[in-house]
């Protein structure tokens, strides 16, 4: 069984953040969400987590802006971040990639495809007693 990590789901989009929440729980993981970009930082900052799920267009504080956010502060500048967005264009995902994205997903996309990028992140490991 490979160990569980902690997740933050960030989008304002409240079927597809429960589905990603849904779909992460039933994979072991513990899920934090958020609806806006700041309470994503907040979460972030209380949470420590192994990796981030963050849409681009949110309220209150969009995902490109948490993102240079997070790759500016040493202590989550480590946390791999999976951006997440309508916006498909080749500028816009060169924006989401000079802001310091590890990963890229556009919407619509297979939660199938979140998991995999999961899965990568961390091989599978062993829990043992």
């Amino acid at each position: 069984m490979s160990l569980p990590l902690r997740v933050v789901v960030a989008d304002d989009d409240d079927t597809l953040r429960e589905l990603l929440v849904l779909n992460l729980e039933s994979e072991g993981h513990q899920v934090y969400e958020a609806a806006d970009g700041a309470r994503a930082l907040q979460l972030i900052a209380e949470q420590r987590p192994d990796i981030v799920v963050l849409d681009v267009m949110m309220p209150k504080f969009d995902g490109l802006a948490a993102l240079r956010a997070l790759k500016g502060e040493p202590l989550t500048a480590h946390i791999p971040i999976v951006l997440v967005t309508a916006r498909a264009g080749e500028a816009e995902i060169e924006e989401g990639w000079a802001a310091g994205a590890d990963y890229y997903l556009t919407k619509p996309f297979r939660v199938e495809d979140l998991l995999g990028l999961i899965q990568e992140l961390r091989p599978n490991a062993e829990i043992t007693g």
